[in-house]
């Protein structure tokens, strides 16, 4: 395996773990989004559309945060 591989995997890794872990609070949730903006490595990778999708779930879980800190 690579290093860009390598890196993919752990975030990918990071995302669920966080993911499963959002119930517990707030930090979770934005643990999860960091992880997700790590996981967008599709773009460096080439594969733009899981990039893309990333970055799309990036945005999302920032909005869950924003949502559940308030």
């Amino acid at each position: 395996m690579d290093t860009l591989t390598i890196f993919g995997l752990l975030s990918v890794s990071a995302m669920l773990l966080f993911y499963a872990l959002e119930p517990r609070g707030p930090h979770y949730v934005l643990a999860f989004a960091a992880a997700c903006a790590l996981s967008a490595y599709g773009f460096l990778q080439g594969a733009w559309p899981f990039g893309f999708v990333e970055t799309v779930w990036t945005a999302v879980a920032l909005r869950r945060w924003a949502k559940v800190r308030s």
